[in-house]
């Protein structure tokens, strides 16, 4: 397929798309994705994080596998349910020095052999705003169990259709903050005062997408 053919393709795709969700909007209860159990669609989730490098920067990595399931109720949102595991081997790093990733995987890190998984599973939701809450969960990283806060934002959804393969589709984007050293990850930690090491407090932004459906990447 050549470039003119691959752009007129696109266009007729983009435009079935569009008639679709404006179908969809005229009837305004059609357009809601429904209650009940949906599923993180993986290759439309990342989670990144930063932490600060000497001063100078925010050092950005993410972890690329990701799995979850969430109890959706948009009529009861504070009695929603959500659930993840990660794999911390599969941290990714940028151009990370040879034997880096291993170290990381290792004592006094992830320690990746004996923690094969951080889990986070939500205990409380409060409504922030109209599209918006603070999910309270319990996260466990290194073996360690501490509450964490995500500011979540539900970006909207839309019901079973024709279109996509997953069924009824929504979507969230979420930012939370915690310090590595409570979960007894304090390698590195500057001294009080001083900027020289790796930061304690570590940013983490979520983009997410779950599904009615399960369907593999």
């Amino acid at each position: 397929m050549n470039i003119l053919e691959t752009l007129v393709a696109m266009e007729i795709a983009g435009g079935i798309v569009l008639a679709a969700g404006s179908a969809m909007a005229q009837d305004g209860a059609a357009a809601e994705p429904p209650s009940g159990l949906y599923y993180m669609d993986r290759s439309h989730t990342s989670v990144t994080f930063q932490v600060n490098h000497l001063g100078f920067s925010h050092y950005t990595a993410r972890f690329s596998r990701v799995n979850g399931q969430l109890q959706f109720d948009p009529g009861h949102p504070e009695a929603m349910r959500v659930e993840a595991a990660i794999d911390p081997t599969s941290l990714e790093l940028n151009a990370p020095p040879a034997g880096f990733h291993d170290q990381l995987m290792g004592k006094g890190w992830f320690e990746a052999a004996q923690f094969p998984q951080i889990t986070f599973r939500s205990t409380r939701v409060k409504v922030t705003g109209p599209h918006a809450a603070s999910v309270t969960g319990d996260l466990t990283l290194h073996g360690v169990t501490h509450p964490v806060m995500l500011d979540v934002v539900y970006n909207g959804g839309w019901p079973p259709n024709g279109f996509d393969p997953g069924g009824a589709r929504i979507g969230f984007s979420a930012h939370g903050v915690l310090k590595r050293s409570d979960f007894g990850m304090a390698n590195g930690v500057p001294a009080p005062g001083s900027t020289l090491g790796v930061g304690d407090e570590v940013d983490i932004a979520i983009e997410t997408e779950f599904s009615s459906k399960q369907v593999e990447p």
